[in-house]
């Protein structure tokens, strides 16, 4: 895809999310609309997968450690193919598949996760066995930034750093929100990229809500041989949605009809951009 595409499929990917959440009456609004950019660039652009095999042996690996913020990986890997965009409208409901975190009896699912601080855990583990095997393969972490106040994260990235996984790339959803407020009133964590290169690993900082600095990143990984690259995606809660942004309650917020309407119109708009951009060029 190109850079208007993945931009484009972006704001589709935020439409289906949110019609999904105000459907279902539930879900992590905030942090899936600021994750969106990061999991188009790698699904659509980055990661070596195959929806028809998603247990083939050298395809990427991605496990979402923020686990709540599921609804954007949903929506992806239905467009993608993995299970039938239909099955959307079961999000959580009474027997779905599709619960409120990864759920792996669902095809492109590696891990249950959810229980914060377990995800670069078991991507160590993950991307220690493709070297092992002396497989391609590269294992992609995403995790929240009050994630890190769990101590579990930092046990990981000495692993991670000890094995010199560099076919391991953590990334910070680094949207400053969590759902009792500030990550820095909550928990400071600054200076927070100076830790994670005290802890042995590359460190990028990029705007994580710009799909091309975030292609940009993930195809330099590994910039540094021997070394684990973490990608500080430094995002906007709520993003796409003017009136979602940068506002904690939407952490957990389900827009009603009225809110609905106006999200869904303000990325009509963006996707409607870029098609006459297309056909002006």
């Amino acid at each position: 895809m190109s850079s208007k595409e993945l931009k484009s499929k972006a704001a589709q990917i935020r439409m289906d999310l949110l019609r999904m959440i105000h459907g279902a009456k539930t879900g992590h609004t905030g942090g899936s609309l600021s994750n969106t950019d990061i999991l188009t660039a790698l699904y659509y652009k980055i990661m070596t997968i195959d929806p028809a095999r998603p247990k083939w042996q050298e395809r990427d690996r991605f496990i979402a450690s923020k686990g709540h913020s599921v609804e954007s990986l949903w929506c992806i890997l239905a467009d993608r193919g993995f299970f039938p965009k239909e099955e959307l409208a079961t999000f959580s409901q009474f027997g779905t598949r599709l619960i409120g975190h990864p759920n792996n009896k669902v095809p492109g699912i590696e891990m249950n996760t959810g229980a914060l601080g377990h995800g670069l855990a078991i991507s160590v583990g993950m991307a220690l066995a493709a070297k092992k095997d002396a497989r391609a393969s590269r294992v992609f972490c995403l995790m929240g930034d009050g994630e890190q106040a769990e101590g579990s994260v930092w046990e990981a990235a000495m692993a991670g750093a000890h094995y010199k996984l560099d076919n391991l790339v953590g990334i910070i959803d680094r949207n400053r929100l969590q759902i009792s407020g500030s990550t820095e009133e909550v928990m400071g964590l600054e200076p927070l990229e100076e830790k994670w290169a005290a802890f042995g690993w590359h460190v990028v900082s990029i705007d994580g809500n710009d799909i091309d600095a975030l292609v940009e990143a993930f195809e330099s990984a590994p910039a540094v041989a021997g070394k684990p690259t973490l990608v500080m995606a430094n995002t906007v809660k709520g993003k796409g949605v003017s009136f979602a942004e940068n506002v904690p309650h939407w952490h957990h917020h389900v827009p009603n009809d009225e809110e609905l309407a106006k999200a869904l119109a303000e990325l009509e708009a963006v996707i409607n951009s870029y098609s006459q951009e297309g056909q002006v060029q």
